[in-house]
């Protein structure tokens, strides 16, 4: 194993005190969706979820702006909770973090969430930001990579992940088209924290080992949001698990190869939950034993879709249970774009 890379040191996840069952938020959606999307509910695969704020706050909302101003003030607290989290867990201090590469796609912040939050939490006046938006789901990893690659320019550095998501508060009450229906089903809230050292400090967790980064052509149309004057109106596609089957076998062989390895040499599995088709698909291209993504599923049946911070959660599920040392992890993710990143851990 290259001891040259980066490792991941902590995972912390956090959720908001709202933990309802499907069935409890499918019945408090009837009034806005009708009956009619209630099949989408218990295709799924979700069986609770975390939202920001109590089912019958959402009839209230008087617009995006007022959605807005709630996901910042939620996504502050959610925030500091998970990057406080994650440091103790690491034992670094907020003025030893270096770098913090911040994601979301659910809500709009100028100044950014971990810019109001480094004062907060106590980060350095000189400390590097990296923002990003418009990844969505492929975040988690993508915020990974990015973490490798400038780390691996200054390894005696530390640097932070922040992933926050609050899906629930881009519902469009007057949206029933399929695309929202499967967004309402499937969505949750949370938020994630990544901690991650440079090779020249002491390895706490998996090395992050290389990274690849895949752009599918003429696919834009498959995810994504129009952003309006209603705010985020989900861009939702059938063709997920579709473009899943087309590319991301080739993909996966093709980044492994380079690395002088083959799919039977990964043993763990990091996988986004896109949903019961998406999760399916990766199985059946890659050709995985039946409880190869078993973790990815209980995210799924456990919180939703967390957008970026699913593939997260299930990184944080996989480091308390760390498969033996020299063992081979593939973290996968896709996204808006239509997009995938992978990434190479190793233990």
């Amino acid at each position: 194993m290259d001891v040259s890379t980066p490792a991941v040191a902590a995972v912390a996840v956090e959720f908001p005190p709202n933990r309802y069952s499907q069935d409890e938020a499918a019945r408090a959606l009837v009034g806005i969706a009708g009956p009619e999307f209630r099949r989408f509910f218990d295709a799924s695969g979700v069986a609770n979820r975390r939202l920001a704020l109590p089912l019958e706050r959402y009839g209230e909302l008087s617009g995006f702006t007022e959605a807005n101003d709630t996901f910042i003030e939620v996504a502050l607290d959610l925030g500091e909770r998970a990057l406080r989290a994650a440091l103790a867990a690491a034992e670094v201090e907020p003025a030893d973090v270096d770098v913090v590469v911040s994601t979301t796609v659910t809500g709009l912040a100028v100044p950014t969430l971990d810019a109001r939050l480094a004062t907060r939490v106590g980060l350095r006046p000189d400390v590097k930001r990296v923002p990003l938006f418009g990844l969505g789901c492929v975040a988690g990893a993508a915020g990974v990579a990015r973490m490798h690659d400038y780390l691996r320019s200054y390894p005696d550095q530390v640097a932070v992940l922040l992933a926050v998501e609050l899906c629930s508060l881009t519902i469009q009450r007057d949206d029933v088209s399929m695309a929202n229906f499967v967004a309402a089903s499937l969505f949750g809230d949370g938020a994630a924290a990544v901690v991650a050292t440079g090779a020249a400090r002491p390895p706490a967790g998996p090395r992050i080992l290389a990274t690849r980064s895949r752009l599918y052509p003429d696919t834009e149309d498959v995810m994504g949001w129009d952003i309006g004057t209603s705010g985020f109106r989900i861009k939702l596609s059938v063709e997920v698990a579709t473009v899943a089957e087309k590319y991301l076998g080739e993909d996966v062989g093709n980044f492994l190869a380079d690395h002088g390895l083959t799919i039977d040499d990964v043993s763990t599995f990091v996988c986004h939950p896109g949903g019961p088709k998406v999760i399916e698909a990766v199985q059946n291209v890659l050709d995985l034993p039946a409880d190869a993504l078993n973790r990815t599923r209980t995210s799924l049946r456990e919180n939703g879709n967390l957008s970026s911070v699913s593939v997260l959660d299930v990184l944080r599920a996989t480091m308390a249970d760390p498969p033996p040392p020299g063992s081979l992890g593939l973290m996968i993710a896709m996204g808006p774009g239509f997009c995938s990143e992978l990434v190479l851990l190793g233990w």
